[in-house]
């Protein structure tokens, strides 16, 4: 099954990965399908935001092990030496894009976990900015327990985003915490019962899409730079994203609307 790309009027984009049978598992083809979702929500000027979701009882469980990871095992050597960089017409770094790791992607992407999110779905989630989850939800970064390597992101980003100790429970003893925990640890923003899992997420995006899109991801954007950067360089860079968004049609909108107490009517430019 394919992974489902729809957008709504609204500006917000549906990203579903509907592989129940495998647990939303990800071979060559679905990682490949997922990573020209995220390029195609990039190049779309009229897509603001993304939500993901997954079918069945899983939201992602990462690479497809019986299908996907022993070919890449294989050739491992390989790849790391950058003598392949293709496989059966796919490209090594679909994997990679998929999970949102080196994508240079500054529009907000919102988690709708309907399920299991672990290895790659944990490396997914970490490029993510709106994190939901439904009470059954269970997380983990499981491939120490499989001798493999979490390197679509994790073991840089989750120290980012999460206090050390609760980054490091879950890289070092790859053990399956609860949604509540996950919770706790500052990994979601919420736990929602299944039935407003989808509302609760649509909901959140309506309050990004209420806002100027350039100006938001603008500030996505300084965010994620800045934390690349020393501090001085980091004020140098949001100085700079501020000086391009007080130059666009948005930044005048704003103010007019305000002056005109009506809804601001927003051109992305």
């Amino acid at each position: 099954m394919p992974i489902h790309y729809a957008k709504d009027d609204e500006h917000i984009v549906l990203v579903t990965i509907d592989r129940p049978e495998a647990r939303n598992s990800l071979d060559m083809e679905h990682f490949f399908q997922l990573r020209r979702a995220w390029e195609r929500f990039g190049e779309d000027d009229d897509a603001w935001v993304a939500i993901i979701t997954g079918v069945g009882d899983a939201f992602c469980v990462g690479a497809d092990l019986k299908r996907y990871i022993p070919e890449i095992t294989r050739l491992q050597k390989d790849i790391a030496e950058g003598r392949v960089k293709e496989v059966g017409g796919y490209r090594i770094d679909d994997g990679m894009k998929a999970v949102l790791r080196g994508v240079e992607l500054y529009k907000p992407i919102i988690a709708a976990v309907n399920g299991v999110c672990v290895a790659g779905g944990m490396e997914m989630l970490g490029g993510i900015d709106i994190r939901l989850a439904v009470p059954d939800a269970t997380f983990a970064v499981m491939e120490p327990k499989r001798g493999l390597f979490a390197g679509g992101g994790t073991t840089v980003r989750l120290p980012r985003q999460i206090p050390f100790p609760a980054a490091m429970e879950l890289l070092l003893c790859a053990d399956r915490v609860p949604a509540e925990r996950a919770l706790e640890m500052g990994l979601l923003n919420e736990v929602v019962e299944p039935d407003r899992l989808m509302e609760r997420a649509y909901w959140y995006a309506r309050r990004i899409t209420d806002n100027a899109p350039l100006a938001v991801q603008a500030t996505k954007r300084s965010v994620l730079e800045g934390l690349a950067l020393d501090l001085e360089a980091a004020y140098a860079n949001e100085s700079r994203l501020a000086a391009m968004i007080f130059q666009t049609e948005d930044a005048k909108e704003g103010p007019k609307a305000f002056a005109e107490k009506r809804e601001p009517n927003w051109q992305a430019r």
